[in-house]
C-alpha cells in the first residue's frame, strides 16, 4: 500500500535527529537527544496503536500488543534516562 511507510520514516527522522544531537557531545544535548529518541519510540508506538495493520508499514513486526509494549517500554525507559541525567553546572 502507498504510503505505508511514512509512520516509520516519521519515527525514524525523529530518532535519527535525535542521534545527530546526542552526538554533539555536552550533557545539555545528550538529554535533549535522548529525550528526542523517547518521543521517537512513543511516536512508533502511538502510530502501531492507532494505524490497521496494512497501514503500519514495518512498524509491524509482530502482533500489534507486543509491538507497542514494546516500544512504550523502550520510550519510558529513554524518558527516565533522559530525566536523571545530571543538569550541567
Amino acid at each position: 500500500m502507498r504510503g505505508a511507510q511514512v509512520p516509520y520514516l516519521f519515527a525514524l527522522a525523529i530518532a535519527v535527529a535525535g542521534l545527530a544531537w546526542m552526538w554533539q557531545g555536552s550533557i545539555q544535548r545528550v538529554r535533549g537527544g535522548t529525550l528526542a529518541l523517547a518521543g521517537a519510540m512513543l511516536v512508533g508506538a502511538l502510530a502501531r496503536l492507532l494505524l490497521p495493520e496494512e497501514r503500519a508499514g514495518m512498524l509491524a513486526s509482530r502482533r500489534r500488543f507486543i509491538d507497542v509494549v514494546t516500544l512504550a517500554a523502550l520510550a519510558i525507559g529513554l524518558l527516565v534516562a533522559g530525566l536523571v541525567l545530571p543538569s550541567p553546572s
